[in-house]
């Protein structure tokens, strides 16, 4: 079983169990994404310097309007994907093999987690992955320590408050925050400051 597959596979949601072969396949992504964030965090970087390791990360390009200030981690990295504008501000985690889509225009707060792997509930099923996807809409701005945990799609335009866990969808245009988040209001166009 090839990394490709693998991450095929657990984009679409299939497990990875414990001791299989896309379980050691996951190890060997962990491998790569840690040798290259530690390139990525052991020094300073220009900001283009800083795209060029965060493509190699992802195996894809980002556009020159991406910004990233590091430290960034990722267990994975292959599973993540980037809109024009975005900004990913410092020590951020993303376990992304479940799949990670950020669209354009977003700023991610510092210390933002987003988790696409649960694990089993029995003791014997704790180290069995199980993906989902994330996606987070146009024009998202997720506040500091917040966490976003498997399955949740985030609406254009929303608001994630610092500090808040989101365990289920966000509707678009919504400012959500709490533990578990939940819609705190809608936001309106005409507003110019919110106050989550």
């Amino acid at each position: 079983m090839n990394q490709d597959e693998v991450l095929r596979r657990m984009a679409q949601g299939e497990p990875a169990l414990a001791g299989s072969p896309a379980h050691q396949v996951m190890h060997e992504l962990a491998q790569a994404a840690l040798r290259l964030t530690m390139e990525l965090n052991s020094r300073y970087h220009t900001p283009e310097e800083v795209r060029e390791l965060f493509s190699q990360i992802t195996g894809k390009p980002v556009d020159d309007s991406f910004a990233l200030f590091p430290p960034f981690h990722t267990d994975c990295g292959k599973n993540i994907t980037v809109g024009k504008n975005v900004f990913i501000n410092a020590c951020c985690c993303f376990q992304d093999q479940g799949g990670i889509t950020i669209g354009d225009g977003c700023l991610i707060g510092h210390g933002v987690v987003l988790a696409t792997i649960n694990h089993g509930f029995p003791s014997e099923h704790r180290k069995d992955n199980y993906p989902a996807a994330i996606h987070v809409g146009q024009n998202v701005w997720i506040g500091s320590s917040a966490t976003i945990l498997p399955g949740v799609t985030v609406g254009d335009g929303a608001i994630i408050a610092a500090g808040a866990v989101v365990t289920k969808d966000v509707p678009p245009m919504t400012v959500v925050g709490g533990v578990p988040a939940r819609i705190i209001k809608r936001i309106t166009e005409k507003a110019t400051r919110v106050s989550a």
